[in-house]
């Protein structure tokens, strides 16, 4: 094995383990412990953080921050990969937002000038746009860690203007139309819930033990998440022209479910709770006269009144 090859392996070896020593890696590689350990220096001339430790139980360690081997990516497999993460730039709060401008920093300059030059040309030519929000999610990162490491947290949450402290177990986090939301376990309803990230003002951790959602994840969750508590539940039924299916693929509840016909139209149906008759039926007058809302009466009654309101608020001046 040429020493070039020897090094590149060895490098990918080391960011594969947490601990070794230089006889293992002499073995593994069958090259003497005096090779391995010309070759380890020469890693760590080249940036990898690479911590030794004498004794008896010693060795090699590679640091909490580890350098990633090389990877040889193609033109336009890098120019992929620099889009995704420049389309980033449009959110205003990311769950990694310093290591991505970071990376895209290293990315660019890395690249050949001519690969460069097409870049900066395409810049105006394609862009993933997001809508402008000027509501920050600054707990991104807390809640992403917490639901890899099925964590409690202690939230300060505010929903419809009153503000509340909740025990949350985060599921994960997603964006949509430039709002970020966390699908958590709430301890106070004893439900999976949806949040809003950018009415969190204070997260913290929790010392309540977590419950047990290891299997749950955001591609599943609608099928975890529990129905409704039957007397407080109501049955959404609603017909959708189809724009108003458009519209309503972009929603971020689980319920009801949108059904779709051949002809693109559609309908609403499932179980809401009765809190949440205020917000569906806002959002049903905003779909106009692609919408028609069936049942329950308590729906239509909310949009009567909303309605009224409406008018009373914009009734001509006598």
């Amino acid at each position: 094995m040429s020493k070039s090859k020897r090094l590149m392996e060895l490098m990918m070896a080391v960011n594969r383990k947490r601990k070794f020593t230089v006889k293992e890696l002499a073995s593994e590689f069958g090259v003497s412990p005096r090779t391995i350990l010309r070759d380890l220096q020469e890693l760590s001339e080249l940036g990898v953080p690479l911590y030794s430790e004498v004794g008896p139980h010693g060795g090699y360690q590679v640091l909490k921050q580890r350098i990633l081997p090389p990877i040889a990516f193609s033109e336009d497999e890098a120019v992929a990969v620099f889009f995704a993460v420049h389309a980033l730039r449009h959110y205003a709060s990311l769950p990694f937002e310093t290591e991505s401008s970071s990376a895209l920093n290293k990315f660019y300059y890395y690249m050949p000038q001519d690969t460069r030059d097409r870049i900066d040309q395409m810049k105006q030519r394609v862009d993933f746009v997001t809508p402008a929000r000027q509501a920050s999610s600054p707990y991104l990162s807390l809640l992403l860690e917490a639901a890899i490491r099925q964590q409690v947290l202690l939230v300060d949450y505010e929903s419809r203007g009153q503000r509340s402290r909740r025990e949350l177990q985060p599921v994960g986090i997603y964006t949509r139309d430039g709002l970020w939301y966390c699908p958590a376990y709430c301890f106070r309803s004893g439900e999976l819930r949806m949040f809003r990230c950018d009415r969190m003002h204070a997260v913290e951790p929790s010392d309540t033990e977590p419950v047990e959602l290891r299997h749950v994840h955001l591609e599943n969750r609608l099928h975890e998440q529990r129905a409704p508590v039957e007397q407080e539940a109501v049955t959404i039924l609603a017909e959708l022209t189809p724009a108003g299916v458009q519209a309503c693929e972009a929603a971020p509840w689980p319920d009801p479910r949108l059904h779709l016909r051949e002809d693109g139209s559609g309908w609403l149906e499932g179980e809401i709770a009765k809190r949440d008759l205020p917000y569906f039926a806002q959002f049903f007058i905003g779909l106009g006269l692609d919408i028609t809302v069936k049942q329950p009466p308590e729906l239509l009654e909310a949009i009567r009144t909303k309605l009224a309101e409406l008018t009373a608020k914009y009734k001509p001046c006598k």
